[in-house]
């Protein structure tokens, strides 16, 4: 019983975690005069991405493969059906051409070249993502940071990093000491708890972390799209996102395959398509919609298919 308890705390004091190290870092950033562009690329867009990133570190050192990468993977999809389904009801998304000229396009090509590594098409030729794939996804990444950077526009951001102001050095140290004891913990009792889950309902660490995992690593992407679409600031929730995602597949799945390398399940490539699909949804849903942005009805949809890949996720994997 202490561990299903430990499992639910765990999500909460993995997602308080992650928002005190955010909180501290960018003060610790602004006391290092460094450019709010800058803190708001590295900090705060690592931010909303620290849960599944945590997770995954606990699942590659325990050799839990198949919950490292469901978690990804659903968090992918949960992000793009359900997040942006719900803030597109809430007030439809329009969407800024950056977004459809660099991010779409780097997410998709981050998931169909991770794809060809985890089925084998690259180096090893296994269904192995090993430590040498790991930091090519990671290199990626660099790459696609560095140009984000010169062309000095970043991923959009829920957080006005020119207006805040620096904590104090004892708070400072403090935030960024808890988050990270947060993040320990809170890492440790959820893929712990996320094991016996499994075990207990008879379904497979994938199912695990493709649904309850997934979803509640995404919830500060959640919080993040309806607070956004309430306040009507809709221009960050598609940044937020599509960022969130391209730094799930190359960092976080790049990060857990250097740890430890990755089995992949060939039966993944359902989910996998998933993902694929999500993005070429949104390229047909602006484009073919009602301009640059997504609908409200656009948005139903978007949640109608996530309830069916819950579905299918809990019965067939």
């Amino acid at each position: 019983m202490l561990i299903y308890i430990l499992f639910i705390v765990g999500f909460v004091v993995l997602i308080l975690g992650a928002n005190w190290l955010v909180n501290g870092s960018v003060s610790l950033g602004l006391r290092a005069n460094l450019s709010p562009l800058v803190i708001g690329l590295t900090v705060v867009a690592f931010g909303t991405s620290l849960p599944e990133l945590v997770i995954n570190v606990f699942a590659s050192l325990k050799g839990s493969s198949d919950l490292a990468i469901g978690n990804v993977l659903g968090s992918n999809i949960m992000n793009i059906f359900l997040i942006l389904g719900i803030a597109s009801l809430i007030l439809p998304i329009y969407v800024e051409r950056i977004s459809i000229y660099r991010d779409i396009p780097v997410g998709l090509f981050a998931t169909l070249f991770f794809g060809l590594i985890a089925n084998g098409y690259f180096m090893g030729f296994d269904q192995v993502i090993n430590r040498f794939e790991g930091i090519i996804l990671l290199s990626i990444f660099a790459v696609y940071l560095w140009f984000t950077l010169k062309k000095g526009k970043g991923i959009d951001i829920d957080l006005d990093v020119k207006n805040k102001e620096p904590h104090s050095w004892p708070k400072t140290i403090g935030l960024i000491l808890i988050g990270l004891a947060g993040l320990y913990f809170g890492g440790e009792w959820v893929s712990s708890g996320a094991l016996e889950v499994a075990k207990a309902l008879g379904i497979s660490e994938t199912a695990v972390g493709l649904t309850i995992v997934a979803a509640a690593t995404s919830l500060p992407e959640l919080v993040t799209a309806i607070v956004a679409a309430l306040k009507k600031n809709i221009g960050i929730v598609m940044g937020n996102v599509l960022g969130s995602n391209i730094i799930n597949l190359l960092v976080v799945l790049g990060t857990s395959a250097i740890i430890n390398p990755l089995v992949y399940q060939t039966r993944l490539n359902v989910e996998l398509g998933m993902v694929i699909a999500a993005n070429l949804a949104l390229v047909a849903l602006i484009y073919l919609g009602k301009g640059l942005r997504l609908s409200r009805f656009e948005g139903a949809s978007l949640i109608v298919i996530y309830a069916v890949f819950i579905w299918f996720s809990l019965n067939y994997n």
